[in-house]
């Protein structure tokens, strides 16, 4: 991430995930309301591995651990807003990996919100970090900035 999030820009992101606002999402401050953005993130994120890196949650032999999570919030979304949810990999280790999100307004340059998401693999058995390889690790690889 940019060391000034005003310098976040749609262009810095390799993938983009349209996701449509609800409804429900709205809090009574008629805005969406900051949980949904943890939403956006996991929906860009295992949308992308799922359709990229054959990650499979019913029956693979690794999953992702959630261990950190950050979002700040830039500027605020309604419904019915459509985002872009951009990503990009900051960081792939053996085991773990770290999301960079940008949340825009469906055609704006700008982010409405940025954050991170920090994923441990692990055995779907032993809940032991397992190496991230394979078809996954390239998929990461492709994103990696």
């Amino acid at each position: 991430m940019t060391d000034n999030p005003k310098d976040e820009r749609r262009e810095h992101y390799k993938h983009f995930r349209q996701i449509p606002t609800r409804w429900r999402d709205n809090d009574v401050y008629h805005h969406i309301n900051n949980v949904i953005y943890y939403e956006f993130f996991d929906t860009v994120i295992n949308g992308y591995l799922m359709d990229h890196g054959g990650l499979s949650y019913i029956d693979g032999d690794s999953v992702g651990f959630a261990v950190e999570t950050h979002c700040q919030f830039l500027a605020p979304i309604r419904f019915p807003d459509v985002v872009d949810a951009g990503l990009r990999v900051g960081r792939i280790g053996n085991s773990s990996v770290r999301y960079e999100i940008g949340i825009f307004k469906s055609g704006e340059e700008t982010p409405a919100a940025i954050g991170y998401f920090v994923h441990v693999f692990v055995n779907r058995e032993t809940n032991e970090p397992t190496r991230i390889d394979g078809d996954l690790r390239t998929a990461m690889e492709a994103l990696l900035v």
